[in-house]
């Protein structure tokens, strides 16, 4: 299969696994979440009771996520590559929805909150987003895909370890997308099959 029908079908898989759009900015923030060990709904759908290893997880990957999107939109308006660009849509796409569930299913108050915002702060290598950021012109399509594919590789390993030690069905869940998703992304910027 053609690399720009793979991309595609990846972005319409992505954009309908129930991930599809970007939160408004100005629109209503997710309630805030009871500390960990308790209930809490968001949406219509209940997230149970979340360990401690699910909140690490949680917090982790809202850093990891708003990492994502300074790689994507730091670079989308450079990329001269249309596959490359159709996939950074995608992910920007998902990964902001995904932010918005995993920030509504984190603990604000209790001993959860100050776990989560020690995981959260300070997600990232700086080191990848300056070569993004200083690359020329001709070279931003491989920076680009140097730099979100070791990003999301490593998105997919914690997913992957979260699946096997998480407590949360749910959380574990969102874990097993995570892992798929993002393990089928590396492969679409290294140009494996």
């Amino acid at each position: 299969m053609p690399r720009t029908s793979l991309v595609s079908v990846l972005a319409a898989l992505l954009l309908t696994s129930g991930c599809a759009g970007s939160p408004d900015p100005g629109g209503p923030q997710p309630a805030p979440a009871p500390p960990a060990g308790s209930t809490l709904a968001v949406g219509s759908a209940s997230v149970g009771e979340l360990s401690g290893i699910d909140v690490v997880f949680l917090s982790t990957m809202v850093g990891h996520s708003e990492r994502t999107l300074q790689i994507v939109r730091l670079a989308r308006d450079r990329v001269r590559d249309d596959a490359l660009r159709t996939l950074a849509a995608a992910i920007e796409a998902t990964e902001a929805d995904e932010l918005a569930a995993m920030r509504g299913w984190l603990p604000t108050t209790g001993p959860g909150a100050s776990a989560a915002a020690h995981h959260h702060e300070g997600h990232g290598d700086d080191t990848a987003l300056d070569r993004l950021r200083t690359a020329p012109a001709p070279d931003v399509d491989g920076v680009l895909r140097e730099v979100l594919a070791e990003h999301q590789r490593w998105a997919a390993d914690l997913a992957r370890a979260q699946v096997g030690v998480g407590r949360n069905e749910q959380v574990r869940d969102l874990a097993r997308r995570i892992e798929q998703s993002r393990t089928a992304e590396v492969e679409l910027l290294r140009g494996t099959p």
